[in-house]
């Protein structure tokens, strides 16, 4: 009896000790950041309730897309941005877009949003406005593997998720990326 329970005992402890290994991994996949909109846009969208469309965006840890989203349907027009691949005109006006003009380093920006550079050089940037009746969907980037030696966590950094940004988008204008060198200190 006494080596039933010292047996017990041990598998008991073993499989606590196992335990803050599975939540550890767990909280690193956890959504952070918010879906509400900024005070600059609260005036500028309505909540609204589309199932479907807000299924498309949610993606799997390590695969990309949005860990949270939110559905808003714009009442006014507004500016949105995104950076595409030059190499692949067809990506110009495509899914994912921010609020937020880019700026700062690429590799900041890249793990910002998730990016994945077998996904696009960024080597392009369009502006382009929103139109009024449009269905989005808000929300913070989910965890992506690009590689074996480079994946990038959940981020706080909003996105934008529009389902066919060729029929609401109008008044594009497209600009080139420059190579610009900042001196590291060593």
């Amino acid at each position: 009896m006494k080596r039933i329970l010292i047996g017990i005992l041990i598998v008991g402890v073993q499989g606590c000790a196992s335990d803050p290994v599975t939540t550890a991994s767990t909280q690193d996949q956890m959504c952070v950041g918010t879906t509400k909109l900024s005070h600059e846009l609260s005036d500028k969208f309505i909540e609204v309730q589309d199932a479907a469309l807000l299924s498309q965006t949610i993606g799997k840890p390590l695969e990309g897309k949005l860990c949270q989203g939110q559905v808003y349907q714009s009442t006014q027009e507004v500016t949105i941005y995104r950076i595409w691949n030059s190499t692949n005109p067809g990506s110009q006006l495509g899914q994912w877009w921010s609020f937020t003009r880019p700026a700062g380093k690429t590799a900041g920006y890249r793990e910002a949003y998730e990016i994945c550079y077998q996904w696009s050089p960024l080597d392009k940037l369009v502006r382009c406005t929103l139109k009024p009746g449009t269905s989005i969907v808000l929300g913070n980037g989910q965890s992506a593997k690009c590689s074996e030696y480079l994946s990038y966590p959940v981020s706080e950094k909003q996105q934008v998720f529009i389902a066919d940004a060729s029929e609401v988008t109008q008044s594009c204008v497209n600009y080139d990326s420059v190579m610009a060198w900042e001196r590291v200190e060593d």
